[in-house]
Formats: structure tokens, sequence, C-alpha cells
């Protein structure tokens, strides 16, 4: 069910809302948290929406989307929203608000009267993202904060900025993407033989920072000299691959298929291992996991970028 609620208020909205939940019964019955979603992008918002809706089924959660506009010439202040539950909200309910003009000024105020009593709060930025979203006014009022990486105008640039700005309970889906690399390294590395790791060596493409913070998480974790080389190449989005030189040989996964690595290690035949990049969806419903601060992630974002140092970029036919 979709209910539209044109040139609105907060109040009308959380009045519709009750009104819902007596007609329909305790819709927000099992609900365990809140997600403020923050997007001025059109058509990234039912995007960010429809991932939400699919991680509500493991996170059952009242999902607010904050999306001011700009002002329209002549207009005043106005707040448009759309309330979305059932089959149209998954196993959440969706409150879209749609701000222009001075009613887009406070985005605080806007979300203060919908937020679920007692349950915590996760504030997500699918795109654009404040400098600081420790200090943001949406960000203030959560427990996570996660932002992308990959989805601002410059990626690498975006990492040095998270660093400087690092809040407990930031988060990152360019960090959120490495949980699969970093499961199948530990695996390889958890197997005999039980050699210190001498030098590593990571590829990636330029738009990927997923690539750096995987360089400088294994800088920090097995203390080699680490190499981060990012490439040009427009077809190859994402972590190209990664190398690992012991006594006994190199230890090589490098993901030449869009789903599929190959794994190559001294005296063992070659795998292919399934290693998709991970969609919004998955990073998301991840994240949500956990709502205490992801200390690891701070360690890195704050001190392994420093330890492994600017990547290398190759130009495309370099």
């Amino acid at each position: 069910m979709i209910v539209d609620l044109p040139n609105t208020t907060t109040s009308q909205v959380s009045k519709a809302l009750v009104k819902l939940r007596e007609e329909g019964g305790a819709v927000a019955l099992g609900r365990v948290l809140t997600l403020i979603i923050v997007t001025s992008a059109d058509g990234l918002d039912e995007e960010a929406i429809e991932a939400a809706n699919e991680a509500s089924r493991e996170h059952p959660m009242r999902v607010i989307v904050v999306a001011p506009r700009p002002s329209e010439s002549g207009s005043g202040p106005r707040l448009d929203a759309e309330i979305r539950v059932g089959g149209d909200a998954g196993a959440s309910e969706v409150i879209i608000l749609r701000a222009w003009g001075d009613a887009a000024d406070n985005e605080e105020s806007l979300v203060m009267g919908l937020l679920l009593p007692d349950a915590p709060v996760v504030t997500w930025w699918p795109a654009a993202a404040p400098k600081n979203p420790g200090t943001d006014p949406l960000g203030r009022i959560a427990q996570r904060r996660i932002t992308d990486a990959s989805a601002q105008p410059n990626p690498q640039a975006a990492l040095e900025v998270l660093s400087e700005n690092y809040t407990p309970g930031d988060a990152d889906f360019a960090w959120t993407r490495l949980t699969l690399w970093r499961a199948q390294l530990a695996a390889v590395l958890d197997q005999p033989p039980f050699e210190s790791v001498t030098a590593v060596s990571v590829t990636g493409s330029a738009d990927s920072p997923s690539t750096t913070l995987f360089a400088a998480w294994l800088k920090m974790q097995l203390g080699a000299e680490t190499t981060c080389t990012l490439t040009g190449e427009p077809a190859a989005h994402g972590i190209h691959g990664v190398e690992l030189t012991r006594a006994s040989g190199d230890i090589q996964l490098v993901r030449d298929q869009p789903s599929v690595a190959t794994l190559r290690q001294p005296g063992q035949p070659t795998h292919e291992l399934a290693l998709p990049r991970r969609n919004l969806r998955d990073c998301l419903a991840d994240e949500l996991r956990r709502l205490d601060p992801d200390e690891l992630y701070g360690e890195v974002i704050t001190a392994g970028l420093d330890l492994v140092g600017k990547p290398s970029l190759v130009t495309e036919g370099a």
C-alpha cells in the first residue's frame, strides 16, 4: 500500500502512520531499528529503497528517506511525503520525505518525530556524503553512519576525507565489499606451510577504494612490504587481484571473471572460487548485523592508509 501526502507536515505524516497502524494492525511491531537514507539524486532513492526493502527481510526496520530538492522558481517551502507499507515495503515500512526550500534546511527536525522509540538509528548516504558524517545533523542522532566512497566523484580522495574525520560508528561500503576477499585469504593462510609473508601486491581499478583499503588491511595484518597499483581500465571495476610472496612461492588470488576468482598456490591445483562483487543489498544487510563501532575498520581507515601510502596509478596502455 502506498499513501501520498502532498504539501504536508511531519506531524501529519506521524498521524497517518498511526491511522495505518490502527487500520492494518501494528505495522511497527518487531521493527528493530530506524534506517535514515539521505539522497538528493533523482532515481537513486528508489535503488536505495529497494536495497533496504530486501535487507529488511533480515532486519525489520522503519526506513525514512530524506530527499531534499532544490527550490523551484517562485515556490516556497514544501514537504511532500509518501508512506509505503505491506508488499510495497518488504518487511519494513518506508516513509519518503521530499522537501523543498526552507523545509529542507533542518533535516533533523524532519525525522525526529518519526523515529522508532527506544530503537537504534542508522544513517546511510548512498551517494554524496558529508565530509564529517559524525557531525552531520542526521549523523549525530545515529549509532552507525554508512557512506560509500565509491559513489563519490573522487573515490580515492574520499578515503582520505573519511580518514581525517573518522568517528567511532562510521562505516563505508568500500570496506564492506572486502568481506569475501578477506575470508578467502584468511582461509588460505590458515593452511600449511605456515610461512611468513614477505611481500604483498594488490591491484584494482582507479575507481575502487576497496582496493586501497584491502592493501592497508594486509599491511596492518601481515607487516610485509605492500604495494597497491590502480589501473584505468574501464571494463575492469573493483579489485583485480592480490599476490602474497612467501619462501615456498607466491599465492595469487585473481578475479579474471565478474563473479569468479582463480586461486593459485605452490604445489596445489588451481581452484576457481565464487567471488562476486557485492551489491547494495548485501552490503547494507552486512552493516546492519552489528550496531556497535567496527573497530577494525576504524584502525584501517585511520592508521592503515598511512602505512601503505598512496597507491600507484597505471594509465591505460602504459
